[in-house]
Parts: structure tokens; sequence; C-alpha cells
């Protein structure tokens, strides 16, 4: 009985150093999307795109993955928008999510209209546009992939 009690101590220590190193340990990707994931996942699109209809391209930037940030400049990136359009987000519809690679699929429908009022422009108005993103969830947030 007496060696038995010598492995309680240990016992303990290994059970609490288990239950320590699970709480550390990071989250990895959830296997499908729950409704929590998708509607923090829409907000994030929905709020991305709301910095793109205010032309807040310096905002907008900041969706973008932690990478891409890293290897291209602000500067750099917000040389790429024109600012002769109009967007007003209408739809997002999340159409598929790949777990191993923690991606989500998603479709964007907006409205763009030109601000410059040439006769071709003119003709047509308000367009409907669709995009495809992906976002990728990393340490827990959404972010935009930059193609």
């Amino acid at each position: 009985m007496n060696k038995l009690h010598d492995f309680k101590p240990l016992s303990i220590v290994l059970l609490v150093a288990g239950m320590f190193l699970q709480a550390c340990a990071p989250d990895g990707p959830p296997e499908t999307l729950d409704s929590a994931h998708t509607e923090a996942l829409v907000a994030r699109v929905t709020d991305r795109w709301d910095s793109m209809a205010a032309k807040d391209f310096g905002a907008v930037y900041e969706f973008n993955t932690p990478n891409y940030r890293r290897t291209f400049s602000k500067s750099l990136y917000l040389n790429k928008f024109a600012y002769g359009v109009d967007w007003e987000l209408t739809d997002v519809d999340v159409v598929n999510y790949d777990a191993q690679a923690a991606v989500a699929s998603v479709v964007v429908r907006v409205m763009s209209e030109s601000t410059k009022q040439t006769a071709s422009s003119s003709m047509f108005g308000a367009v409907p546009t669709t995009v495809n993103e992906n976002w990728f969830l990393i340490d827990g947030q959404w972010w935009h992939s930059v193609k």
C-alpha cells in the first residue's frame, strides 16, 4: 500500500500538467462551420465591403491576412484601387469551407456603378456584380485572401 501512495503525487502532477497543456494548446480550425463561425465570417465580409463602399481603402487593407500585410505595404495596396466606382453590398453567401486549409469560400453580391457619367456608363446604371472571395481562419479571426 505504501508503493501506491508514492505514485499518487506523480499521478496528480501528470493530470494537472495534462490539463495545463490542453488549456494552453491553440485551438485548431473547426471541422465544420457552426452558426457562430459563420456569423463572424459574414460580419467580417460585410465590414470589409462597408469599407469598400466608403472608399476607406486603408481600412480594407486591415482585413487582409497577416502574411499579406507583412509582405505588402499599405501604400502599395492602396495604389490598386480606382475611386470611380461605387459599391453597394447586397448579399453574402458562405458556399464552402475546407477545414484542413481553414479557408471559406464566400460569394459576395454587390451593385457597382461608375461615378463618371459617360455615355456608356449612364446606359447601364448600377450593375449587379458577383465576387468570389476566400477567407482564412487564423487564430480565431477571419482574414481576406488577396488574389
